[in-house]
């Protein structure tokens, strides 16, 4: 379940927030991504994080810090993602739990084997929630958005539809 501060958010808050932290997960692109030059970080309260072009999981576009632990690994993290305005994550599913927490921006999800904007819900600064393992989700950023997630690794990530896996675009 979503938790805000000390509010409870609706369940379907946290699976959407999953969603988003789903698509972090694979491990090949995870180390990849920190082998690359950083870059600058997307906002001044980041500038302690180095930034990096994000996984090869993830569409073109996005950025990443790790802020502790080693999602190719095994064990628990915590990675910073930063995607830009109309940044979209198509569906996929993670085989572990994830948390994601808003930092910046607005980041709408939803939940199942096709995007539907009609469908997604929005989460906006502050807010939180988890996604269990399995589900499948998708995102979209609404204005430069950064989110924290959470999981336990090796990080994988599964599209649901193999057209929409970045890394089979690129072979």
């Amino acid at each position: 379940m979503f938790a805000r501060a000390q509010t409870a958010v609706p369940r379907s808050r946290s699976l959407l927030l999953g969603a988003a932290i789903a698509l972090l997960a694979a491990t090949p692109a995870m180390s990849q991504a920190t082998k690359q030059a950083p870059k600058q970080a997307p906002h001044e309260k980041e500038a302690t994080l180095t930034w990096m072009k994000g996984p090869a999981f993830l569409p073109a576009g996005a950025m990443i810090a790790v802020v502790s632990g080693d999602p190719t690994k095994s064990g628990p993290f915590v990675v910073e993602l930063s995607f830009p305005n109309g940044y979209r994550i198509p569906p996929h599913s993670h085989p572990t739990a994830e948390k994601v927490t808003v930092k910046s921006g607005e980041f709408m999800y939803g939940m199942g084997d096709e995007m539907k904007m009609s469908d997604m819900k929005a989460m906006k600064p502050g807010n939180s929630g988890e996604i269990p393992a399995g589900m499948h989700h998708y995102a979209e950023a609404h204005g430069k958005t950064v989110v924290q997630v959470s999981s336990t690794g090796p990080f994988v990530t599964n599209y649901v539809h193999a057209k929409d896996d970045p890394r089979t675009k690129a072979k």
